[in-house]
């Protein structure tokens, strides 16, 4: 177990992580990543603790839908699916981060000298 503690921290020590941190390329990969998860984890939070605000706080969503299904249950469906279409598009998004940040240790093993 001791061996793999000093594995870690050997590992860790390859790399400088303030130069990696101060480059450009790190600095575009961490914008993308931002333009991307603020916008939907806002919107993702608000939709979601907008339901109980409208059942606590309205009748809205106690009409029919459906039938006898009120659109309170449409409304709690549609989370769930947001929630998995979300999931699936940050999965993609997160194999585009990932590629960038291998091109940028890559980058940096090669020893440029514009990180």
């Amino acid at each position: 177990m001791g061996n793999l503690a000093k594995e870690g921290v050997s590992q860790q020590n390859k790399y400088d992580f303030e130069k990696i941190a101060n480059s450009p390329e790190f600095k575009q990969l961490m914008k993308a990543k931002k333009k991307f998860l603020v916008p939907v984890s806002v919107v993702f939070l608000a939709l979601y603790f907008l339901l109980p605000i409208l059942t606590s706080y309205s009748t809205i969503l106690n009409t029919p839908a459906i039938g006898s299904i009120s659109w309170t249950w449409v409304y709690s469906l549609g989370l769930f699916i947001m929630t998995w279409v979300l999931c699936m598009v940050y999965v993609k998004r997160a194999a585009r981060y990932d590629k960038m940040a291998q091109d940028l240790i890559e980058k940096y093993n090669q020893g440029d000298k514009s990180l």
